[in-house]
């Protein structure tokens, strides 16, 4: 799928004309391709790499156009099972126009960032700073999931919640990996600022990308360690509570062995001190000795645990 858009009043607004600017490839077909890489002169790997999640972020110079692989979170839904994965974009600045290759529907050009745009370059830093936020706003949701998980795996004593806490340490170490690649995308940007013709404007914009980046960076570094510190502990904790449920159902079961071993007791063919003739007294002591020893068994739990 493509969508052509244009800036007009500094504003991005769609656009039919053939030789729009700027091009936005959504899953690209085998048509699109062609025309990526015979017409724009796009090499073929490069642009697979765009749509490659594993693929690593990187800046590299062709004959007549810059290209660059970044990363940004896959849009997220339930089948996915608390597993946030990565995807990458491919951007390919050309002197006169700006092409972005995208695996999914999931680029917006929304927001107070791209109200305001002068030029292709301009339009370039904010998709990769918008990429940033979205790195932000996913480890904010992972924040929020951890905290109700550990708080389902206090009450639970089943490894499902638990499992998806593993899943979401999983998730973060990928996270990890694609913002440090980005940062070192980054830095090749303000390396080569002259040559990406990146105005004063531009490169203090970028000095501020560099700093978001790093500070997303932190982020999910502290949030990748709390929650590998939550995950061993709350393996012990579901351990602990299985020992307690445990402990529990002996007490109980001690607790109907007693009474049960009465009866079985006063139930043998065997003469006993209360027999037949003591008929329906000899009843309710036998009923008064079940009971008073299975009182006996929790009255003895109760002490003990106090």
């Amino acid at each position: 799928m493509l969508r052509r858009l244009e800036i007009v009043d500094r504003r991005l607004c769609e656009s039919v004309a053939e030789d729009a600017r700027i091009l936005l490839f959504i899953t690209p077909d085998e048509a699109e391709r062609r025309f990526l890489t015979d017409e724009l002169g796009i090499d073929p790997h490069t642009l697979a790499s765009a749509s490659d999640p594993d693929e690593l972020g990187r800046v590299e110079f062709e004959p007549g156009h810059a290209a660059i692989i970044f990363k940004r979170p896959k849009q997220y839904c339930a089948d996915d099972n608390f597993f946030f994965k990565i995807s990458s974009v491919g951007i390919f600045l050309f002197r006169e126009r700006l092409v972005f290759v995208v695996a999914e529907d999931s680029l917006r050009f929304e927001g107070k960032h791209f109200q305001q745009i002068n030029s292709l370059e301009e339009l370039l830093l904010k998709v990769v700073f918008r990429c940033i936020w979205h790195f932000e706003e996913h480890l904010k949701v992972f924040n929020m999931i951890a905290e109700e998980l550990e708080h389902k795996v206090n009450l639970s004593m089943e490894n499902k919640h638990l499992l998806h806490m593993f899943t979401l340490e999983k998730s973060l170490v990928y996270y990890l990996n694609a913002i440090s690649s980005n940062g070192r995308v980054i830095e090749k940007l303000k390396a080569f600022a002259t040559r990406f013709r990146f105005t004063c404007d531009d490169v203090e914009f970028l000095d501020d990308i560099t700093i978001e980046n790093a500070q997303c960076h932190e982020m999910a570094t502290t949030y990748s360690q709390v929650l590998a510190s939550l995950v061993g502990a709350r393996v012990s904790v579901v351990s602990n509570n299985l020992n307690v449920l445990m402990k529990r159902l002996m007490i109980v079961t001690i607790g109907l062995m007693l009474p049960t071993a009465v009866f079985s007791i006063f139930g043998m063919n065997v003469q006993l001190p209360i027999d037949e003739s003591s008929g329906a007294f000899g009843f309710w002591i036998i009923i008064v000795l079940a009971i008073l020893s299975g009182a006996a068994v929790f009255v003895l739990y109760r002490w003990k645990k106090l």
